[in-house]
């Protein structure tokens, strides 16, 4: 049964999601020879910049994360709080990284 499934997932899987790992280690490559051989794309690319905050990459951030947003399902983030231990671990964790890195 484990494998018609898996069939099926790969069926539906694109081109781009089925090698999507390649994709991003082109893309590394890419950036590191970008920066190596031509540094007047990076200088030009950071005199785009708001309270140190890069736009270039804040508006590719944003293209990225902003198809998932469209999936997310609000009515079950209401029902995370029926149930808050997972919420509460992350949280809590994320509160003790955060205090420790920043000293409070």
């Amino acid at each position: 049964m484990d494998k018609i499934k898996d069939l099926t997932v790969k069926e539906e899987m694109s081109v781009f999601e089925r090698y999507l790992t390649l994709w991003v280690a082109l893309c590394i490559v890419a950036g590191v020879l970008i920066g190596e051989y031509l540094p007047a794309i990076p200088e030009f690319l950071s005199t785009f910049e708001y309270a140190r905050v890069s736009i270039p990459v804040a508006i590719l951030i944003w293209l990225m994360i902003f198809p998932m947003m469209l999936k997310v399902d609000f009515s079950s983030i209401m029902r995370a709080t029926r149930k808050p231990k997972g919420l509460t671990v992350t949280c809590v964790t994320n509160w003790l990284i955060f205090g420790q890195k920043h000293g409070n």
